[in-house]
């Protein structure tokens, strides 16, 4: 089964969040929002004491 994706690109705080999400709302997708998910990742990194300079 084929899943389709948009993907919204731009320069931070031009509302591509907002618009991905009332997107997803409007044609009853579910919405992946990546910029939180490499927020959450650089948390979990962050409180295990990871060196964010290693690969």
């Amino acid at each position: 089964m084929s899943v389709p994706v948009i993907t919204i690109d731009g320069p931070g705080g031009s509302g591509k969040g907002t618009i991905a999400l009332r997107l997803a709302r409007k044609l009853g997708w579910h919405l992946l929002d990546s910029g939180a998910l490499y927020r959450i990742v650089a948390v979990a990194a962050m409180e295990r004491g990871i060196d964010s300079n290693r690969e």
